[in-house]
C-alpha cells in the first residue's frame, strides 16, 4: 500500500531484453529527482509548506514536481517548453499547477532561452517564490541514491554499465555517483543528440530531433562530464528506428530517449558480453506518438546501423558516432559568446 502516488510512479519495472541487457523502465523516472529535491529542500528550510516553487521543463520533470508539490504541500508555476503537449498540460493544470507556456518554435536554443528570462522575470515580481534550477542544482542528484539500491539488489554481481540519455545529467551522473560508492568499475555510457551543446555537436542540425530531455540546447552545471566512459550520438532517425524496434520486439511502449539508449546499449553489450548493460528507459511512449509511432513504417532497421568510432569531437559526424569520453574532467569546447547568454546562475 502506497502513501501517495508518487511512491508507486518512481517504482520502476527492471525488464531482461536480452542476456547482458536489462531495461528499468519507468512512468516517469524524474520523480526521483523532484521528490529528493523537495525533501531536501524542506528538511533544510530552504523552501517551506505553502510555499510557490518555480522552474522550467520539457515535460516530464514537470510532472514530477507538480506531483511532489502535491504530496508536500507546496505550490508549482511550471514555465513550459514548446514541447510540453495538451495532455500534459491538462494533467497540470489539474494538478494545480501555474502553467506559462513559450509560443511555438523549431528552435529550442530560443525556446529554451525564452523560459529562463521568464522564470527570472517571475522571481523579480515574485521574489517568495524558489528557482528548483533542475539543470543546475545538485540537489536533483539526491533521490537517486534511492534507484541505486533498488539496481543493485535487482542484479546479479558483475560487472555493470548504466546507458542513457545525459539531458540534465541527474539521472545517469546521480544513480552512477552512487552505485561507484559500492563497484568503481561501474561505466557510464551516455547518449546526445546532434545538436547538442553538453558534449559538443551543437555545430550540427537535425531538424527532426526532440532533442528535449536528451541533449540540450544550452550549458547544463548538472552535467558532470568526469562520470562518462562512453559517449553516443544518434540523429533523429536513429532513435526513431530503435524505439519503434523496442515496442515491436519486447512490447515496451517508451520513449525516444528509450530507444536511442537500448540502440547504444545493444551496440556495446555485444562487444562486452561480461557485462550486463542497464538501459535507463525514462518516460513511456505517449509524447511521442505522432512524432514516431505513427511513422513506424518509416523506421529503419536498427540491424543495419552502426556507429563511426572517432577519437576526437573534431571528427564528429552524424547520422551515429561513439567516442571513449574516458570520464575527462572538462566540458565541451562551448563559445564564450553563449556561455555569457545562456548559462543560468
Amino acid at each position: 500500500m502506497h502513501e501517495h502516488i508518487t511512491d508507486a510512479v518512481k517504482t520502476p519495472a527492471l525488464i531482461r531484453l536480452s542476456p547482458n541487457v536489462v531495461l528499468v523502465r519507468f512512468e516517469t523516472l524524474k520523480v526521483y529527482a523532484a521528490l529528493g529535491a523537495v525533501r531536501r529542500l524542506l528538511a533544510d528550510r530552504t523552501i517551506h509548506k505553502g510555499q510557490t516553487v518555480v522552474d522550467s521543463s520539457s515535460g516530464i520533470y514537470a510532472l514530477a514536481l507538480a506531483m511532489a508539490c502535491h504530496r508536500y504541500g507546496l505550490r508549482c508555476h511550471i514555465v513550459a517548453s514548446t514541447t510540453v503537449d495538451a495532455t500534459m498540460r491538462a494533467q497540470l493544470e489539474i494538478l494545480g499547477v501555474t502553467v506559462d507556456r513559450m509560443p511555438p518554435s523549431d528552435d529550442l536554443r530560443l525556446d529554451q532561452r525564452r523560459r529562463v528570462a521568464r522564470v527570472r522575470e517571475l522571481l523579480a515580481l515574485h521574489p517568495d517564490m524558489h528557482w528548483m534550477r533542475q539543470y543546475h542544482d545538485p540537489v536533483h542528484y539526491l533521490g537517486y541514491a534511492e534507484l541505486a539500491g533498488l539496481v543493485r539488489a535487482a542484479l546479479d554481481p558483475g560487472p555493470l554499465a548504466v546507458v542513457g540519455s545525459v539531458g540534465t545529467g541527474a539521472s545517469t551522473g546521480g544513480l552512477v555517483r552512487e552505485l561507484r560508492e559500492h563497484d568503481a568499475d561501474v561505466r557510464l555510457v551516455g547518449v546526445q543528440p546532434f545538436g547538442s551543446v553538453t558534449f559538443g555537436s551543437e555545430r550540427f542540425a537535425d531538424p527532426d530531433a526532440i532533442i528535449a530531455g536528451i541533449g540540450s540546447a544550452i550549458p547544463f552545471d548538472n552535467v558532470r562530464h568526469d562520470l562518462y566512459d562512453r559517449v553516443h550520438w544518434l540523429d533523429f532517425q536513429h532513435a526513431m528506428a530503435a524505439t519503434v524496434a523496442l515496442l515491436r520486439d519486447h512490447a515496451v511502449f517508451a520513449g525516444l530517449s528509450t530507444g536511442a539508449a537500448n540502440l547504444v546499449a545493444g551496440w556495446e553489450a555485444a562487444r562486452h558480453p561480461d557485462r550486463t548493460h542497464l538501459v535507463i528507459g525514462a518516460d513511456t511512449g505517449h509524447r511521442y506518438t505522432a512524432r514516431v509511432f505513427a511513422r513506424h513504417r518509416e523506421a529503419l532497421d536498427p540491424a543495419d546501423l552502426e556507429p563511426v568510432e572517432i577519437g576526437s569531437l573534431d571528427d564528429l559526424a552524424p547520422p551515429w558516432s561513439a567516442m571513449d569520453w574516458q570520464r575527462r574532467d572538462h566540458g565541451p569546447r562551448v563559445p564564450a559568446q553563449l556561455r555569457r547568454k545562456d548559462r543560468v546562475s
